[in-house]
């Protein structure tokens, strides 16, 4: 055993970082210079029970790599859907520094960057959140918005399982908020709509969305599949995490250019983007590798947590950013 090596399992991951100080890491590591361009595509790997999900990256300090199995039929056997493990190593020995629990790092880091552009794109009053699904993403991402929307007062829940809609309405009043299930016509009165699901075709009318709102998307990451309509990607100003990554791998995005996209996350943190009063706000993410090394570095520096950024108003274009 390497000395000093660590194992952390789930529970271990979400005891040492929170939602709050899971934002700051990643917002720091952006202002810092890291550039999402470094990080390598993923992999898809098939193996007899689905696939394999290979995601490497590093910095001057640490190297990551994830390996994530998605197994479609677990479920069917009470055993989770995504499974595997991230091994943090660094990046100049290559000696591994800790083994940790893809699906918690994963949950963690996926709403934390959910949170990081909410808290430039919601409105600055946002009180209503509308979120589709009830799944462990949905749980991480109501954690980790509650903790950057400090006027969040009220979610709805739309999903089709009855019982984990139970355990995320006994979440949303733990955070002191009101949680009713109800249709997903009640994205017209949502400040914030928020989609964490399997779901391969569009969930809600896009034109029922407001102005001023802000949606966004996680559950889908393959060209085939999409959470969100045409008609609301039409409307809406765009943020992605990295433009050729999401326009790669994002359904809701085919047949998009680069200057297509208002801003990505880097322009968003470093150049001040702030949200639109005059057409609704799409944050799409697909997930990316230098997000998983952020968060793994974090889980085991143990940071404290520095609180969200503020709110603001308007989308702008970033003077420094690409032609679009």
């Amino acid at each position: 055993m390497i000395p000093g090596f660590q194992v952390l399992d789930a529970e271990a991951v979400a005891a040492r970082l929170g939602p709050a100080a899971a934002v700051a890491a990643l917002e720091a590591a952006l202002r810092g210079g890291l550039d999402p361009d470094a990080s390598a595509p993923r992999s898809r790997v098939p193996v007899p029970g689905g696939e394999l999900l290979l995601m490497p990256a590093h910095d001057d300090r640490y190297a990551v790599v994830k390996i994530a199995g998605v197994a479609p039929d677990n479920p069917l056997h009470g055993l989770p859907t995504i499974t595997g493990g991230v091994l943090l190593l660094d990046a100049h020995t290559l000696l591994p520094l800790a083994l940790m629990d893809a699906p918690a790092l994963t949950e963690l880091r996926t709403a934390a960057v959910s949170a990081l552009a909410a808290s430039r794109l919601a409105p600055a009053d946002a009180r209503h959140l509308v979120l589709f699904g009830a799944g462990p993403q949905a749980r991480a991402h109501l954690r980790a918005l509650a903790a950057v929307l400090p006027s969040l007062r009220r979610v709805t829940v739309v999903t089709r399982s009855p019982g984990r809609a139970a355990e995320l309405l006994t979440l949303a009043s733990r955070l002191g908020l009101d949680a009713v299930t109800d249709r997903a016509e009640r994205v017209e009165d949502a400040d914030v709509v928020c989609c964490c699901t399997t779901s391969r075709t569009p969930l809600f009318d896009g034109a029922a969305v407001r102005d001023g709102a802000l949606v966004i998307a996680v559950g889908a990451h393959e060209p085939t599949a999409r959470e969100v309509d045409t008609t609301l990607v039409g409307r809406a100003a765009l943020v992605v995490e990295h433009r050729a990554t999401a326009l790669r791998e994002a359904g809701e995005l085919a047949g998009l250019r680069p200057r297509d996209v208002d801003a990505d996350l880097p322009e968003l943190v470093s150049c001040g983007l702030t949200a639109t009063d005059d057409r609704p706000a799409l944050f799409k993410s697909v997930g990316m590798a230098w997000e998983d090394l952020v968060i793994a570095a974090a889980v085991v520096q143990l940071p404290q947590p520095s609180g969200g950024a503020g709110n603001c108003a308007r989308i702008q274009r970033c003077a420094d950013g690409p032609a679009r």
